[in-house]
């Protein structure tokens, strides 16, 4: 099979596909690796990184998709990319589908078989979305700490405080591993957090981990109202796996927030969690409403992108390979890579995906 790994275009996104050891290990397989010229470079990954491995690069996008049976990304295709994209080509790579209608309209059109890295599930977790969210958990604080200095606009509050003052208090949304990593680090930061779950199973783990300036709460509309009213910072960390992420902030809910408080909304590539929450960029990461300030930005791994790519790579590598020796129709059937499957050959395979828009839901071992 040939695999192509464009050069990402989505602003500010410096991430690549796949890096020298994941494309060795695809030519090891007896695939031929097709890499658009300057792909890795934001990542710190030469061209010729690439060719010493046996990969090919090429001079354009059209190059590669022209020739490539499956593409492998970071980030879902843009406006520009659909007109490449062929029917019966693999894609893989992050969707979130149920975050954009002209996105699911496009793939559907395409013909193409794409398989989302957000919604494979293997031992009863999301292995190809972990490493992004600890990514992202860890940088909500770290961005929100920096959102709440006074010259950003924010409070003036410095996340810890100091011995005689008061530190933040930092409400999260969330105890999955976005909420776990970013309870980690603001914890480490000496701030008061509070972190919310509807899973009691998964709140009785926590206690058990976490430090002892973490406060475990079960969440709840009401819970959630009277929480963020202390917070400094609000971290929105809630997945709902392939669906449209819950709101649990409303519009009239920011009223009762501190001026100057910051909402970080990471579920924002699926719909967001907060009702005011708006996709942005590294470029212009937020804005403020009723006194609010949001940071919305949807690909925020990709500030980070020598870490993030390594991380991403480790986790989809072997993936990308048994997709690649088996084929979308193989893939479909089995059982790990079949819960990747979102939309195959102009149908919706994602339940998630086809409740988001009401779309017609065909069974991915049915399709091909």
């Amino acid at each position: 099979m040939i695999i192509g790994v464009p050069k990402e275009i989505k602003a500010q996104e410096n991430r690549v596909g796949a890096v020298p050891a994941m494309a060795l290990d695809l030519v090891g397989a007896g695939h031929t690796v097709l890499v658009q010229q300057g792909a890795g470079l934001g990542a710190g990954v030469t061209d010729e990184a690439y060719v010493k491995v046996g990969a090919k690069v090429v001079g354009s996008a059209a190059e590669v998709y022209g020739a490539a049976d499956m593409i492998v990304k970071v980030k879902e295709p843009l406006a520009a990319e659909y007109p490449l994209i062929k029917k019966g080509q693999l894609l893989f790579t992050y969707f979130h589908f149920a975050a954009s209608r002209d996105l699911t309209d496009a793939m559907l059109k395409s013909g193409a078989h794409c398989f989302a890295y957000e919604t494979l599930i293997h031992r009863n977790s999301l292995p190809l979305l972990t490493p992004m969210s600890e990514v992202a958990g860890r940088m909500a604080v770290q961005v929100g700490a920096d959102c709440l200095e006074k010259h950003n606009g924010g409070r003036g509050i410095l996340l810890g405080g100091i011995p005689g003052v008061e530190p933040a208090t930092v409400v999260i949304l969330g105890g999955g591993v976005v909420g776990t990593n970013a309870a980690k680090m603001a914890a480490g930061l000496g701030a008061d957090v509070r972190l919310l779950d509807i899973d009691l199973d998964r709140l009785r783990y926590l206690s058990d981990v976490m430090p002892a300036n973490v406060t475990l709460l079960h969440s709840s509309p009401i819970t959630v109202r009277e929480q963020i009213v202390h917070a400094d910072l609000v971290v929105g960390a809630v997945l709902v796996q392939g669906a449209r992420a819950p709101r649990l902030i409303r519009r009239e809910d920011l009223k009762t927030m501190k001026e100057g408080a910051v909402v970080v909304d990471v579920a924002v590539d699926q719909g967001g969690c907060i009702e005011t929450c708006k996709p942005t960029t590294h470029a212009a990461p937020t804005y403020v409403v009723d006194g609010v300030m949001h940071y919305c930005v949807a690909n925020m791994p990709g500030a980070v992108p020598r870490t993030s790519t390594f991380g991403l790579t480790n986790a989809t590598g072997p993936w990308a390979k048994k997709l690649a020796g088996m084929g979308a129709a193989k893939a479909a059937q089995d059982p790990v890579l079949g819960t990747a499957a979102n939309v195959l050959a102009g149908l919706c395979t994602h339940p998630g995906v086809a409740e988001a828009f009401g779309l017609p839901y065909r069974a991915p071992n049915t399709v091909l």
